[in-house]
């Protein structure tokens, strides 16, 4: 690999926090080391029209300014665009010719799993490019940008709502994004003190859900001198029945492949109605707290929230600001030392930059069954039979490397 003259930076999939303090890390790293740094925009759409465009924003000092590393979003846009998929076939051409108009040599790519696997596909045709981890799902092998800001969202979220929850006696579902691993559904409703949390990693068995509501539930509403208690609910999209079905409406795909997941707190919500309508100790639940008028208010309100993409939005936690600016900025330094097709995984504390192969850290990681397991033993409800957990005890010498 030759001298680097200049660097793009492109930033794809699904927006959330961290991702302005990738390109402000990128351009920053660069321009102290003398090289120059555009941003492409648009993701790899922009990429592979590149060579139509006229003119890209250089990310000198007075440019930088303007971008703020603690708001979500991208200054560098987003597009769901596979560039394997595309029908041109002289497209590898086409974009290389468009990054030589710039004189780019090397790439710097904030996103997830699908992004890391156009990264994959540039890098064996011969684009030299870096992968900054980026997905709210936390599904990746290393930590990814925008997790924690999307877990502190869903966790703030999921705490207001109880207070319209205990308010009208409420069970409160929420429904956040995670595709098919449930990290971010998982450690939001931790956070929370949610009293369930349903992922896809737990094929959920309603009567279990069912038996933990009335259990704590109808306990609460009971007890309290004014008849007043909630009871909340996290579901991640990708969530699955006994049978292994998603719940996704529509049957549309996105540009990956993936189904368009939504609809699971709806089957949620109408499930439990279902199973309290049927259960006779419900109406004497609704009699006994003063609660049951017949024909109008027979059982418990269940109510179905999906904050969607306001999880993703708004500000970039301080731990998202951080490692967003060490992933772009080390990206350019693995670019500088012909480091290439390879995704960041983090800095130490000493200064050395850790990487993995991208085919090997976009490989999907999903909730580790013993952490489900020590939850439920303190008392969350994970839509099945609690299942023993004896954490195991060991002495270790250095900080663990993954957050979450």
């Amino acid at each position: 690999m030759g001298q680097i003259r200049n660097i793009g930076i492109i930033t794809a999939g699904g927006d959330c926090g961290g991702l302005n303090a990738v390109v402000r890390g990128a351009a920053l790293m660069a321009n102290s080391k003398g090289v120059g740094a555009y941003i492409i925009p648009n993701g790899y759409a922009g990429l592979y029209n590149l060579v139509d465009i006229n003119r890209l924003a250089r990310l000198d000092r007075n440019r930088l300014e303007m971008i703020n590393s603690t708001r979500a979003g991208s200054e560098a846009g987003h597009s769901r665009v596979k560039i394997s998929k595309i029908k041109d076939t002289n497209k590898y051409a086409r974009i290389l010719e468009g990054l030589k108009n710039f004189d780019i040599d090397g790439l710097v790519v904030a996103g997830g799993d699908d992004t890391g696997s156009v990264v994959v596909d540039l890098h064996e045709n011969g684009i030299p490019v870096v992968h900054a981890p980026k997905t709210m799902d936390l599904d990746l092998q290393t930590y990814s940008v925008g997790g924690d800001s999307t877990i502190n969202r869903i966790a703030c979220i999921v705490e207001d709502l109880k207070t319209t929850g205990r308010t009208h006696n409420r069970i409160m579902v929420t429904e956040v994004f995670g595709r098919y691993a449930g990290h971010t559904a998982f450690r939001g409703g931790i956070a929370a003190d949610a009293d369930c949390i349903l992922i896809p990693e737990v094929p959920v068995d309603f009567g279990q859900v069912y038996s933990h509501i009335k259990e704590h539930f109808f306990r609460r509403v009971t007890n309290s001198d004014v008849h007043a208690g909630t009871y909340t609910i996290v579901v991640a999209e990708g969530i699955t029945d006994e049978n292994g079905n998603l719940f996704c409406e529509g049957g549309q795909k996105d540009a990956f492949g993936h189904a368009k997941l939504a609809g699971a707190a709806k089957c949620v919500k109408s499930r439990l109605e279902e199973l309290m309508k049927a259960d006779p100790e419900t109406k004497e639940f609704m009699k006994k707290t003063g609660m049951y008028v017949e024909g109008i208010f027979e059982i418990p309100e269940i109510r179905e929230v999906v904050p969607g993409h306001i999880v993703r939005s708004g500000e970039s936690s301080a731990l998202d600001s951080n490692f967003g600016k060490e992933a772009g900025a080390s990206a350019v330094m693995l670019l500088l030392n012909g480091i290439t097709g390879v995704t960041f995984s983090h800095l130490t504390g000493d200064g050395q930059i850790r990487y993995m192969i991208t085919k090997d850290a976009i490989k999907q990681r999903h909730v580790h069954p013993e952490m489900i397991s020590f939850y439920e033993n303190l008392g969350v409800c994970f839509g099945r039979s609690p299942r023993p957990s004896s954490p195991k005890s060991e002495a270790i010498t250095e900080l663990i490397d993954r957050i979450y």
